[in-house]
C-alpha cells in the first residue's frame, strides 16, 4: 500500500539545477529517516543525502555545497535542490524512506528511479 513516487528528473546542461521531489502515499502512520541515493550505468548505488524526521541532513562528499535535501512532513515530501551540475552526476536518482506503516513495522521503501543527465 505504501509507495514513493519520483519526480523531477531530465536532461540539463553542467551548471544548472534540477529540484527533485518524492512524495510518499499510503497507510502511513510515520515517516523517519528520508533519502536520496543514485545509481550510475557500472556502478554501485551509492548515498547522495539523508535527512532524518527532525530535519538532521548529512551529504556525500561530491555533492556538498552543492545539494541541498529538506523534506515537507505536512505532505510526507522530501525533496533534492541540485545546482551546479556536473556530468558526474548523472546517474538514476532513487528516493529512499523508513516507514511505519499503520499496521506494521518499520519498513524501507523505494521509489522507482528518476534520470538525471547532465550533458552539453
Amino acid at each position: 500500500q505504501v509507495q514513493l513516487v519520483e519526480s523531477g528528473g531530465g536532461l540539463v546542461q553542467p551548471g544548472g539545477s534540477l529540484r527533485l521531489s518524492c512524495a510518499a502515499s499510503g497507510s502511513i502512520f510515520r515517516i523517519n529517516d528520508m533519502g536520496w541515493y543514485r545509481q550510475a550505468p557500472g556502478n554501485t548505488r551509492e548515498l547522495v543525502a539523508r535527512i532524518s524526521q527532525r530535519g538532521r541532513t548529512n551529504y556525500a562528499d561530491s555533492v556538498k555545497g552543492r545539494f541541498t535535501i529538506s523534506r515537507d512532513n505536512a505532505k510526507n515530501t522530501v525533496y533534492l535542490e541540485m545546482n551546479s551540475l556536473k556530468p558526474e552526476d548523472t546517474a538514476l536518482y532513487y528516493c529512499n524512506a523508513n516507514i511505519i506503516p499503520r499496521s506494521g513495522f518499520t519498513f524501507d521503501y523505494w521509489g522507482q528511479g528518476t534520470q538525471v543527465t547532465v550533458s552539453s
